[in-house]
């Protein structure tokens, strides 16, 4: 039996995916370890789930994002120090430097709830039921210095129903979230993504 991935996991809110992820790694044989988590907001309700999961955790703030490089300095040596592979990013509302990218090449994940490249940003969810689109969705994506533009790994798509308002169109998305995240973490820690030459995501069988 091979070793589980060990991932670090960046948040700034709720935790709801910090949560998935625990709970799939506890009661589906989801083959990652969480060796560390990060918040960048001291009141993070997330920070209280990892703890309860017995998972170590760093507590930043905004005076310490003032320069996101030290910042990101600070998080890699966090993350190298519990040992961990990969990142994963999970709610998590700071854009990652070039420090964070060159210590985790093509191995910092992100989770959008949108189809990118449609939607980008912090408020996508509000985007699109505005724009009155019929489909929305989720995109996990490898980060890169361009926002929410880097090489995608999974989408799902979310239907906009004619009833639907913010709040539960919201709800069904992270439901989605819930279920892909976890889904491409299985494949990540089974060897079976990998970045092409061509900059994009191939899964193998």
């Amino acid at each position: 039996m091979a070793e589980p991935l060990k991932i670090g996991v960046l948040l700034s809110g709720s935790g709801t995916n910090l949560q998935a992820i625990i709970d799939a790694a506890a009661n589906d044989g989801l083959p990652v370890d969480i060796v560390q988590v990060v918040s960048s907001r001291p009141d993070a309700y997330g920070i209280e789930r990892a703890r309860k999961a017995g998972i170590p955790v760093t507590v930043l703030n905004r005076d310490v994002y003032a320069d996101p490089k030290a910042a990101d300095v600070r998080i890699v040596e966090a993350l190298r120090a519990a040992g961990a592979q990969y990142v994963v990013m999970a709610g998590y509302m700071r854009k990652v430097t070039p420090v964070m990218l060159d210590a985790f090449p093509d191995r910092v994940l992100n989770l959008h709830p949108a189809l990118l490249p449609s939607f980008k940003g912090a408020h996508a969810i509000q985007e699109a039921f505005d724009a009155g689109v019929k489909v929305t969705g989720v995109t996990v994506h490898f980060a890169n210095e361009d926002y929410d533009k880097g090489p995608i790994v999974a989408q799902r798509a979310v239907e906009v129903r004619e009833d639907d308002t913010l709040e539960t169109l919201e709800a069904r998305i992270h439901e989605v979230e819930h279920e892909l995240y976890p889904q491409v973490l299985r494949l990540v820690a089974e060897g079976r993504i990998g970045v092409g030459e061509d900059r994009k995501v191939h899964v193998r069988p």
